[in-house]
C-alpha cells in the first residue's frame, strides 16, 4: 500500500503512479475554492510576474490512467499536477483494493458534479470563473444554463481556441485576456489528454486554478446527455456513453479499460511483493 502525504485530513493515495486525492464531492468542492481563494490573495499582493504559480486540476477517470501508463508526458503532468481527483467509479474501487488500510471514501468527484458543486458553492466567496474550450455554440448554451441555475455567479470571460495548437501570439492574448477579466478559476474543457496539457500549461503561467473538466461543458448545456444517476453510481457511466457515441468511443473503452486492468494488477502484484520481502 502507497499512501502519500496527505492534505489534512484527506489521504493522497497512488494509482497506477498517480497520486489522487480522495475527496468525496464536497470536500473536493471547497478544496477548489480555497485554492482560488489563495491565488487571488497571491494576486492581490503584488505584480503577478512575481506570483508563483497557479494550481492545475486534474479529474482522473480510468482513461486517462491508462492514457498516463503509455505516454510518459501525460505521467508526468498527473504527478506534479497540484490537484488530481477521482473521477469515475472504477477508480475509487481500484484505491480501495489498493489501499485497503486507508480510509478512503466510497463516492468519486465527476468533472460535471464538480462543475456545478464549485459554482453553487463559489457564489458566496464571489469566485471568478472562466470557461475555456468546447465550440462558441456550446459555450453560449453553458452560460445561459449556468446563469439560469447560479443566477449570483460571476461568469468573467469565455472562450472557444481553435482545435489546432496554439501560436505563440494566440497563447499570449489567451492568457492575457485571461488575466485581464480577474478569473479565479479556468474551467478547460478540451478533452483529454489536451485538456490536460493545456491546463497545466496555464498554471505554470497564472497564479489561477485550472480545472480540466472533461465534458462537463457538454453535459450542462444540454449539449450530450448523461448516464442516469444509478449507472454513474454503479460504474456503468461508460457503458451508457458508448452507446451514444459507438464510433468515437469504442478503442477508448476497450483498449482504455484492458489498460487500466492490467495496471492495477500489476499495482496488487507490485505491493504484494514488496509487502512479503517487508516481513
Amino acid at each position: 500500500m502507497t499512501v502519500l502525504a496527505g492534505r489534512g485530513d484527506v489521504p493522497v493515495v497512488e494509482c497506477m503512479g498517480v497520486p489522487i486525492t480522495a475527496h468525496t464531492p464536497e470536500t473536493a468542492a471547497r478544496h477548489v475554492i480555497q485554492l482560488a481563494l489563495q491565488h487571488r490573495v497571491t494576486r492581490s499582493s503584488g505584480p503577478t510576474t512575481d506570483a508563483p504559480p497557479g494550481t492545475d486540476v486534474h479529474l482522473c477517470n480510468a482513461y486517462t490512467l491508462a492514457l498516463a501508463d503509455r505516454d510518459p508526458e501525460l505521467h508526468g503532468i498527473l504527478r506534479r499536477s497540484g490537484l488530481n481527483l477521482p473521477d469515475g467509479q472504477p477508480v475509487v474501487w481500484a484505491n480501495q483494493l489498493l489501499h485497503r488500510r486507508a480510509q478512503l471514501p466510497n463516492t468519486r468527484t465527476c468533472g460535471p458534479e464538480l462543475f456545478l458543486d464549485v459554482f453553487a458553492l463559489g457564489q458566496v466567496a464571489g469566485i471568478r470563473h472562466y470557461l475555456l474550450g468546447s465550440t462558441p455554440h456550446v459555450l453560449d448554451a453553458l452560460q445561459r444554463e449556468l446563469r439560469r441555475r447560479f443566477p449570483q455567479a460571476l461568469i468573467v470571460g469565455a472562450h472557444s481556441p481553435p482545435f489546432r495548437p496554439l501560436s505563440v501570439r494566440e497563447r499570449h492574448d489567451q492568457d492575457r485576456d485571461i488575466l485581464a477579466s480577474g478569473a479565479d478559476i479556468v474551467w478547460v474543457g478540451l478533452g483529454t489528454p489536451k485538456q490536460d496539457v493545456h491546463a497545466t500549461a496555464l498554471a505554470s503561467g497564472l497564479p489561477v486554478v485550472c480545472a480540466a473538466v472533461g465534458a462537463a461543458f457538454d453535459f450542462v448545456a444540454g449539449h450530450k446527455r448523461r448516464a442516469p444517476r444509478w449507472m454513474r453510481s454503479s460504474g456503468l457511466e461508460w457503458i451508457f456513453r458508448l452507446f451514444c457515441e459507438p464510433r468515437r468511443l469504442w478503442r477508448r473503452y476497450l483498449f482504455g479499460n484492458a489498460r487500466f486492468l492490467w495496471g492495477v494488477a500489476r499495482q496488487t502484484a507490485r505491493d504484494a511483493v514488496q509487502g512479503a520481502f517487508a516481513y
